[in-house]
């Protein structure tokens, strides 16, 4: 097959397809075009025995992505068979902002999906990405570590004004259960709209303005949960920053119902409250612990579209946000 418009080329030999016109095998697919965000695209791939080797100079994933956030998306089968792809590619671009250089590594896909795979590149000297699977029969292992969280986190659409970081996720998969651990760091939210209304209710206006201008930064985030077919499980939800700290749990039903309770606290009352801790307090916090203000608890519930917010204050933190305050503290 040869198509050629304007300057755009695409070029497949020996395509070969099943009855259900699912792609069996190849010999070359060459593929030279701009798409529709006017990205060049510079694609090659041979097969070479039983492998495919996919090389080139330039490749936009922006559109790979959304379809990898998105869940309808994975359900699409385009393979009859099994496919190993060895990597190769000189730049990959995320998004308009960000591109990864020198990507090299192997991918297996096996009954369409990922089953092993060991990718590396670099956004800079010094900031790289990194993504492996690691299939057993005792299920399935995924990392993805990422310098620049940005183009990853801004995706998810009830998430908006993020800026930096860096992005460290472990996934186990097994018999169609997964647990993961999701840990952000040192970046900036602008616009969220639930906290914003979260800290309005809660009447820490100062934060909730703060949230809507220059943004809040928090210096870590850490998410642990599991995912059962429509049914997420929240364990625990710990973000550390400068003006505030929240720790909350809960469960979100896709397209169902959300429920998300928790505990937040503005710094001062932290530094306060940990700095009245006899002798260890003085040595983590110091001896000017500041007034601030006692926290809130809170709970979320309802239909994706139609969530109830209740806040309620709260004069004594629990011990388990205690805990894990200064498990950060003390790690950093």
């Amino acid at each position: 097959i040869f198509l050629k418009e304007k300057n755009n080329i695409m070029k497949l030999k020996n395509l070969i397809l099943d009855k259900d016109f699912k792609i069996e095998r190849f010999e070359k697919i060459d593929l030279n075009y701009k798409d529709k965000d006017d990205k060049k695209n510079d694609i090659n791939i041979n097969r070479k025995n039983k492998n495919y080797i996919l090389s080139g100079r330039t490749f936009n994933a922006d559109r790979l992505l959304e379809n990898f956030i998105d869940e309808d998306s994975k359900k699409k089968n385009i393979f009859s068979k099994d496919f190993n792809f060895k990597i190769k590619m000189d730049q990959v671009y995320l998004d308009d902002k960000y591109k990864i250089k020198n990507l090299i590594g192997k991918i297996y896909l096996k009954n369409n999906e990922v089953y092993n795979a060991n990718l590396i590149g670099f956004f800079s000297e010094n900031k790289r990405f990194e993504f492996t699977v690691i299939s057993k029969q005792e299920g399935k292992v995924t990392t993805l570590f990422s310098h620049e969280a940005e183009p990853l986190v801004k995706r998810y659409k009830f998430i908006k004004g993020y800026k930096g970081g860096s992005l460290d996720l472990s996934s186990i998969n097994f018999k169609g259960k997964s647990k993961s651990t999701l840990k952000i760091y040192n970046f900036n939210l602008k616009e969220l709209p639930a906290l914003t209304k979260l800290l309005t209710l809660a009447s820490l206006q100062g934060i909730a303005d703060l949230l809507k201008g220059e943004g809040i930064g928090f210096e870590e985030f850490e998410m642990n949960f599991e995912n059962e077919k429509n049914l997420m499980t929240i364990k625990e939800i710990y973000a550390i920053g400068p003006a505030i700290s929240i720790l909350m749990d809960g469960y979100v039903e896709k397209d169902k119902i959300v429920s998300l309770r928790g505990t937040l606290v503005p710094a001062t009352t932290i530094n306060k409250a940990i700095g009245s801790i006899p002798v260890l307090g003085k040595i983590l916090v110091g001896s000017k612990t500041g007034e601030g203000v006692f926290g809130v608890s809170f709970k979320i519930k309802g239909p994706p579209k139609e969530l109830e917010t209740t806040v309620n204050p709260i004069k004594t933190l629990t011990p388990r946000f205690i805990t894990r305050t200064l498990e950060k503290i003390k790690k950093n």
